[in-house]
């Protein structure tokens, strides 16, 4: 069993490397990605005279931030637990998926701020053609992103790349409603005010968004439990297991991508210590490599003491 332990945790460890190299190249490539689109969307922005065309490109300023927190949060998240961090660091990944969902709910509340304002002033705006192509290419290269990124954030269970994901999304959507606000009030001037509306409905698609992250990386701050269909497999797989009686106090939280599981066994009261450690391994090697995300069982053994009687 020893030798079967070590040659898996040898497998984790590469495959734990291969997984932080994925992670940080498709983030690498969404930050330089994003840099470009800052630069073309303010330009654009500004040259075409696009309200809404300058809020998308505060938005993809905050995906640049969200880049270096998931950058971060990888980078540490992924980290082997040591002396200090004995259950390893993979709160550092849900930390950094929290940051990123907080950066959007600000975002979405500053943009529709100054997009009710200028609906309330009745403030013009008469968007250049540039601002049309601006955002089209926008959409192009934010919706491949998405796709890109949320592949490999699935692939190696990664919260906060799946988050970054969603915000490349929001971003395409975002510049979805600009398209279509730019257009209306470029072809049609009576719709001067196309553009204000386009910029506010961006800001309910990032609000949504952030709010989404924001509450699902707090519930796994707040130790929250799996969801009963995995606190029921995890049962049925424990009972299954030869010499398991019963089985109750199930506990399991999330810690980053990973469960942690804390369960106590009912054995016979009259085998020996030897045979109780067995059947608590055997349990503990079943639901980690039966169920996925399980990483850390914790087993408490007690003798039935009914059948004793």
């Amino acid at each position: 069993m020893s030798a079967d332990i070590k040659a898996n945790n040898t497998i984790d460890r590469t495959d734990n490397r291969t997984q932080l190299a994925s992670g940080l190249k498709v983030t690498w490539v969404g930050l330089a990605a994003n840099l470009v689109l800052v630069v073309i969307k303010f330009w654009g922005g500004i040259v075409g005279r696009s309200q809404a065309l300058v809020a998308d490109a505060v938005h993809s300023v905050s995906d640049l931030f969200s880049d270096v927190v998931v950058l971060f949060g990888l980078k540490w998240g992924r980290k082997v637990a040591d002396e200090e961090h004995p259950y390893g660091h993979a709160r550092i990944e849900t930390i950094s998926s929290l940051i990123v969902g907080f950066l959007l709910l600000v975002v979405a509340l500053g943009i529709a701020y100054r997009s009710v304002l200028s609906i309330y002033n009745h403030k013009t705006s008469s968007p250049e053609l540039l601002t049309i192509y601006v955002a089209a290419l926008s959409i192009v290269v934010k919706e491949a992103l998405y796709w890109y990124t949320v592949r490999v954030g699935r692939h190696i269970r990664s919260i906060a790349l799946v988050g970054n994901a969603w915000h490349h999304r929001s971003d395409a959507l975002s510049s979805v409603a600009v398209l279509i606000g730019v257009a209306a009030a470029h072809f049609n001037p009576a719709w001067h005010l196309a553009d204000s509306y386009a910029a506010l409905i961006v800001s309910f698609f990032i609000f949504k968004i952030g709010g989404s992250l924001t509450w699902s990386a707090f519930k796994e701050l707040a130790d929250t439990a799996p969801d009963k269909d995995i606190l029921r497999t995890i049962e049925k797989k424990a009972s299954d297991v030869l010499g398991v009686r019963q089985v109750h106090d199930l506990k399991a939280r999330y810690s980053g991508r990973d469960i942690f599981v804390d369960i106590h066994i009912v054995v016979d009261p009259n085998i020996t210590v030897r045979q109780g450690h067995a059947i608590a391994k055997e349990v503990e090697y079943c639901l980690v490599n039966e169920i996925r995300d399980i990483s850390r069982v914790t087993i408490h053994i007690d003798p039935d003491i009914k059948k004793d009687v």
